[in-house]
C-alpha cells in the first residue's frame, strides 16, 4: 500500500484492522448475501444443482460434497471457505466479518454460530460503527455439536470435537473433547473411543 492510499471498509475487514461496519458498501455486500442464501433457503433437496450453484455465488471457496441444511444465515459470504466433505445442519449463522475456514470431512451440528465479529467495547467507538474481526478455523475431521458458539479468533484443532451449547473463546487443541461455558478441554481423543466401525 502507498503511503496516503486510504483503504476502504471492506479492504480493512480483509486484513483484520478496524473498520466502520455501517460502512455503505458493506451494507450493499450484506443485502447481496442475504438475497443469495434466502434464495438458497427456499430450495429442496432435489435442487442439487440450483444449491450448488448458489453456493458457489455465496462463499469465498466451496469444495465438493458440502451440504447445508436450510435455514442458513450468513453476513458477507465472500470470507467463508469450506473444504471437501462438510456437512452444515439446520439453522447455521455464521457472522464472516473476518475469514471462516472449515477444513475437510467436518461436522456442524444443528444451531451453531459462529462470529468472527469483535465490535469496539469502549461505547462511543462501538456507537460510531467500530469493528474488527478475529479469523475462526475448524481443522479437518473435527465435529462441532448443536448449539456450540465459536467466538472471534478461535481455532478447532483437527480432528477436534466441541460438546453441545458449548461457547468456545479459546483454541482447541487437535483430537481432543471440548465442552462447556467457557468452553474447556476434557481429555484428549484416543484408540479406546473407536466403536469399531468399518465400511
Amino acid at each position: 500500500m502507498e503511503q496516503g492510499e486510504k483503504l476502504s471498509a471492506w479492504e480493512k475487514m480483509q486484513r483484520d484492522m478496524v473498520y466502520d461496519d455501517f460502512d455503505r458498501d458493506l451494507f450493499n455486500r450484506r443485502v447481496e448475501a442475504k438475497t443469495i442464501f434466502k434464495k438458497y433457503n427456499r430450495t429442496t433437496d432435489d435442487d442439487v444443482e440450483e444449491r450448488k450453484v448458489l453456493l458457489k455465488q455465496l462463499f469465498g471457496s466451496l469444495g465438493e460434497n458440502v451440504y447445508i441444511e436450510p435455514n442458513f444465515a450468513c453476513e458477507f459470504g465472500k470470507n467463508i471457505y469450506i473444504g471437501n466433505n462438510v456437512y452444515i445442519n439446520f439453522g447455521a449463522v455464521f457472522l464472516d466479518c473476518s475469514r471462516i475456514t472449515i477444513g475437510n470431512d467436518v461436522l456442524i451440528g444443528p444451531n451453531v454460530g459462529m462470529y468472527s465479529a469483535n465490535h469496539s467495547l469502549d461505547p462511543e467507538e462501538r456507537a460510531q460503527g467500530a469493528l474488527i474481526g478475529g479469523r475462526i478455523t475448524i481443522g479437518d475431521k473435527a465435529w462441532i455439536a448443536g448449539d456450540v458458539k465459536i467466538m472471534p479468533g478461535v481455532t478447532i484443532g483437527e480432528g477436534a470435537v466441541v460438546g453441545c451449547g458449548s461457547v468456545v473463546t479459546r483454541d482447541v487443541p487437535p483430537r481432543t473433547v471440548a465442552a462447556g461455558n467457557p468452553c474447556r478441554v476434557i481429555r484428549p481423543i484416543t484408540e479406546a473411543d473407536k466403536l469399531g466401525f468399518e465400511k
